[in-house]
């Protein structure tokens, strides 16, 4: 199926021109086939008018829990060991694969909602995580979280290995798998070392919290005589593709590795605001040339996934942390939820800009809205002005999954239902 977007307004996030006015965008199967003027030879079958519309890039959250929207609203205002250990782990000790099916279903719904086409998940009972995003139609990596716990080891790389061995690849291409070690304070150097070694015979990426409180650095050195960062680049983890979530405490020392290594770094600034994480230095990181992608963090710590949040805010707390209204550009912000992400999802030859021979993963925005008018400047109204709410049309792979706001491949009312009553059962297990 042929598909024309026909006079849009185009933020590519190409690294070369920032906008492109009234511009058309030709979608065959599902790939970019060409931007600029009409084509009279080019026959399409579908055409989208894109006029009072802002077309991008779909958003890619590089770091979430989406079954973990069960638990949204559950225990909020505490600080995170508390939050961690006193409510979350002893509620998702009673999860079953019937729950994370339908709280990652509920998650999808509200991510396409909001324009995120891609995300890069780390939880549970993953393969309800990828039947629900061959269902949604989006796009996303799989990486199933790694807590060491005396006994069953053993088996929790294997059920990553057979996790990689059933989906990488699945969905067209649309699912890969990585292998996720929770964080340096729930597996030991030893357990690592194993993670390791199965992240190289698997040849795929490590998603890891690192460096989030504090209370972790200050428990790193007093363990370890390092900070998090420090410990896990001398186990050599760092020797494979990395997405770091957090990076919150991380000094001179910690960014120089990150830099060297190519690690990507993934901010989060509604958690890390919302549990008193901190302020990541993000500012400092882009300026020393790492890659910093952008995530929501799981529902119950944020407690939505709505991208353009993250965007909003990744623009403007460092500014205000740094005593300097430069830092972290409008621009800046929307790299860190597009090219980055993709960057960090070792994604960025398929996604993450608007390019010919680039997969058809794009959203338009509705921009004809009170609060974004007037637009004297595109991409200061994206990273200031937008909301989630004003995503018109979503697209992966050249499908539409979204249009005028009506969810195409899922149940909407169905999953909420589910989810609700699955949510109220889960608490009182």
């Amino acid at each position: 199926m042929g598909l024309l977007i026909k006079n849009a307004t185009l933020v590519p996030m190409d690294g070369k021109k920032e906008v492109l006015k009234n511009t058309n965008i030709y979608i065959e199967e599902n790939k970019i086939t060409h931007i600029g003027e009409l084509k009279d030879d080019i026959e399409v079958t579908r055409v989208i008018d894109g006029k009072n519309k802002v077309a991008m890039p779909g958003l890619i959250n590089a770091h979430t829990h989406v079954g973990m929207s069960l638990l949204r609203n559950y225990a909020d205002d505490l600080p995170l060991h508390e939050w961690l250990t006193e409510k979350i782990w002893p509620v998702e000790a009673n999860l079953t694969a019937e729950d994370v099916y339908w709280g990652s279903l509920l998650s999808m719904i509200e991510m396409i909602q909001c324009g995120t086409t891609t995300f890069c998940d780390m939880y549970f009972f993953m393969d309800e995580v990828g039947k629900g995003i061959e269902e949604a139609g989006v796009r996303g990596i799989l990486t199933r979280g790694i807590i060491e716990e005396s006994g069953n080891e053993d088996e929790k790389l294997e059920d990553t290995r057979r996790l990689y061995n059933n989906w990488n690849g699945k969905a067209n291409g649309r699912i890969k798998v990585m292998v996720a070690p929770h964080a340096p304070y729930t597996c030991s150097p030893s357990y690592l070392e194993k993670i390791i070694d199965l992240a190289k015979e698997l040849n795929t990426g490590i998603h890891i919290h690192l460096s989030e409180t504090k209370k972790e650095v200050e428990d790193s050195f007093n363990e370890f005589g390092k900070s998090p960062i420090k410990h896990v680049y001398d186990l050599g983890l760092f020797e494979l593709p990395t997405i770091a979530a957090h990076c919150v405490h991380v000094d001179d020392e910690d960014i120089e590795i990150l830099r060297n290594m190519n690690v990507s770094s993934v901010n989060n600034p509604s958690s890390n605001l919302k549990l008193a994480s901190g302020f990541a230095p993000v500012d400092k990181m882009l300026k020393k040339g790492i890659s910093v992608a952008l995530g929501t963090d799981g529902s119950s710590s944020n407690n939505n996934l709505n991208m353009f949040e993250e965007i909003h805010l990744a623009a403007i707390v460092n500014k205000a942390v740094n005593n300097d209204a430069t830092s972290v550009p409008a621009i800046e912000a929307l790299k860190m939820a597009t090219i980055n992400g993709a960057k960090a999802l070792l994604w960025d030859s398929e996604i993450g800009s608007i390019e010919v021979g680039k997969k058809a993963d794009l959203i338009l925005i509705d921009m004809d809205k009170p609060h974004i008018y007037p637009i004297h400047n595109t991409i200061s109204a994206l990273a200031y002005s937008v909301q989630g709410s004003d995503v018109d049309t979503v697209i992966v792979d050249g499908k539409i999954i979204m249009e005028n706001r009506e969810i195409k491949t899922l149940d909407v009312e169905k999953i909420m239902f589910n989810a609700e009553r699955i949510a109220k059962d889960l608490i009182s297990r």
